[in-house]
């Protein structure tokens, strides 16, 4: 062991003689030349120094350069790169024998300026043209690097097209450059927009990716909003041109669109976001195939195509086993807290002005809000502001649904149109749920064609126009039981208001037809024929105020020709419904003779307590005559006071 260590002693010795005397006898000059012309080889830019120039050869061989900037060919003026410290590291051996072999480069706080033009060139286009034309085989004095590192760099990006900036800082990167395979890989994080992002990229054949022919590419994004994953091919001919699997996903979409500077959906839901599909992407142009989306726990499947050519482009064809669309209107409310009075909140139609949207979507049911619908078909068109919504068939309410939704922007007025067509739907729940009314039972059709122009739910009630109508059969009215009130006043025509608002009234038919002008709605047509009774009805309902106003007449099926007048009055939810007092004093065999006898003076006296105890009205002046009108409103008065009691 002792004579095997004395000339490897020796060896050892004159090793680091020899580093000793290269490290004296080295032309510095010469070194930094080399440096400087090797990085001028490979990036095809000048390399200017305006620091000092440090070299090193023992312990470590290294050049730094210090304040460097590198200027492109091709008329741009501002530096593509300034760095404050250009570290190039050097090969030993090949040192050892007076050549200057670059290992690898370290760019500490580097300063990246990018500038995109609107022809797709920018000023970074020399580079990667040198680059893709050095790295070429066979290509003379071939140059290349093993690693590139970046740390504390920043990067602006500037696009003269659209005059949009983006900013990325506190960038640390390390580029595996393809000095022996013709692989490339970059991995490292950044700062954007407040959020610290960790990203991955290769190329299979980085040579072919820099000369626009097809390479393999593996690409990975993640940070807090959004995670995004990209695997298969590139190509940049005349555009760029990319074909492989795409993964998005993000614990909120609402925030991930936030944090990419996209505009935002109006509120509510866009929580929970998942997307795999098959991506072919040309230019600005993304289409998607085999797409697989979540969004809010709906899963849906299909295709999608994405464009971005000045304006943002959408369309979709989806289908869905199930959806549920209440996330999306839970926020939009036409009802005050109070449930009876209209929202008076402003509209956010913004988002009617960013994005354009064709879509398609079918489910085999659909939840939106306390409705369950079944099969339905759905297409939405937003343009320029405008947004349509189509309904081709909707299984709701046990019928079919059919019809069209459109609202238009100005300003900040809505102007809405809606016409849809319900067919042998059961009118307890669709008059409850789409229009508050819930005192209708039964089946049959409903035709609404509407129009309204508001920046409230208030403001738009107050403008509606159009018209509506409802036939229907086999059902009954809830609130009163006509065919026993009539019976009852039949008898005894002045027996008081006692059950009006109790039972319900059966019907065969029913016919409603309404006209809406400027948020009241006129009824001049309205039939409902029961098994027992006919009604009839006019009058007006005011939208805003939510209130009847309306007269009809109530009458016995039979020989016995009874008919009832009666008047309609109060909120939609607890309407008041009395008989017309009049016509109760004239059927009735005691007390028709009164609206005579107030007529003559001298039995004036002697029907005042008749009137005051049938009636209930308060006993008048001692001077003071009762009239007719005194006993109508009298007995009127009375009949609301027992319909309150009860």
């Amino acid at each position: 062991m002792k004579r095997l260590g004395t000339p490897i002693a020796a060896l050892l010795g004159i090793v680091l003689i020899a580093l000793v005397a290269t490290s004296w006898l080295i032309n510095r000059d010469a070194l930094r030349k080399a440096v400087e012309g090797q990085i001028r080889a490979v990036t095809g830019l000048e390399l200017n120094v305006a620091g000092a120039i440090d070299i090193s050869v023992l312990p470590a061989s290294y050049v730094s350069f210090h304040d460097v900037s590198l200027k492109g060919p091709g008329g741009h003026s501002d530096p593509a790169l300034h760095v404050e410290v250009l570290t190039a590291n050097l090969r030993l051996l090949p040192l050892l024998l007076q050549r200057f072999e670059i290992a690898d480069l370290m760019l500490l706080r580097p300063h990246i300026h990018v500038s995109l033009e609107a022809n797709g060139d920018s000023n970074w286009t020399p580079f990667i043209q040198t680059i893709a034309r050095t790295m070429k085989p066979g290509a003379d004095n071939q140059v290349s690097f093993s690693e590139i590192r970046v740390q504390d760099g920043v990067l602006d990006f500037e696009d003269l097209a659209s005059h949009g900036s983006e900013k990325f800082e506190d960038i640390d990167l390390s580029l595996a450059w393809p000095s022996i395979s013709r692989s490339f890989a970059a991995t490292g994080q950044f700062d954007w927009r407040g959020e610290r992002v960790d990203g991955s990229i290769s190329f299979s054949d980085f040579v072919a990716a820099l000369s626009g022919d097809r390479s393999g590419l593996k690409a990975r994004i993640t940070s807090p909003p959004l995670k995004l994953a990209f695997d298969g091919s590139v190509a940049n001919r005349t555009s760029p041109m990319m074909e492989g699997t795409l993964t998005i996903d993000s614990p909120s979409l609402r925030n991930a669109l936030r944090w990419a500077g996209q505009p935002q959906p109006a509120s509510g839901g866009f929580g929970r976001f998942a997307l795999k599909a098959r991506a072919n992407v040309v230019g600005a142009s993304i289409a998607l195939t085999n797409v697989n989306v979540e969004l809010d726990g709906n899963v849906a499947e299909g295709v999608m195509t994405y464009a971005n050519n000045g304006r943002q482009t959408l369309q979709a064809t989806l289908a869905a086993d199930a959806l549920d669309f209440t996330p999306y209107i839970s926020t939009f409310r036409l009802l005050a807290s109070g449930a009876r009075d209209w929202n008076r909140q402003l509209f956010d139609l913004n988002g009617l002005s960013t994005t354009d949207l064709d879509m398609r979507l079918s489910a085999a049911r659909l939840t939106v809000g306390p409705s369950k619908l079944g099969r339905t078909a759905i297409g939405a068109n937003l343009r320029n502001g405008t947004l349509a919504l189509s309904v081709g068939e909707a299984q709701v309410y046990g019928g079919i649904a059919r019809g069209s939704f459109g609202i238009a922007r100005s300003d900040t007025v809505a102007d809405v149109k809606a016409q849809f067509q319900f067919t042998d739907v059961d009118l307890q729940a669709c008059t409850s749920e789409l229009f508050g009314i819930n005192k209708l039972s039964g089946r049959g059709n409903i035709n609404v064609s509407l129009i309204a122009s508001g920046s409230s739910p208030f403001g738009l009630v107050q403008s509606l126009d159009g018209t509506a109508s409802v036939i229907g059969h086999d059902g009954a009215i809830s609130g009163f039981n006509a065919e026993q009130l009539l019976k009852r006043l039949e008898r005894r025509p002045l027996s008081g208001g006692g059950n009006f608002r109790n039972g319900s009234t059966p019907y065969n038919n029913l016919t409603v037809a309404v006209k809406f002008a400027e948020g009241i709605a006129t009824a001049d047509d309205i039939h409902i024929e029961g098994p027992t009774a006919k009604i009839t009805l006019t009058g007006t309902a005011s939208v805003p105020t939510r209130e009847y106003d309306m007269k009809g007449v109530a009458s016995l099926n039979g020989t016995s020709g009874f008919e009832l007048p009666f008047v309609v009055q109060g909120p939609w939810d607890d309407p008041l419904i009395f008989p017309d007092p009049e016509s109760l004093i004239r059927r009735s065999p005691a007390s028709a003779p009164l609206l005579e006898s107030v007529r003559n003076p001298k039995t004036r006296d002697a029907v005042r307590s008749v009137l005051e105890r049938f009636t209930g009205a308060k006993p008048a002046a001692p001077d003071a005559a009762p009239t007719a009108e005194n006993a109508k409103e009298g007995a009127k008065d009375g009949a609301k006071d027992g319909a309150k009691s009860n």
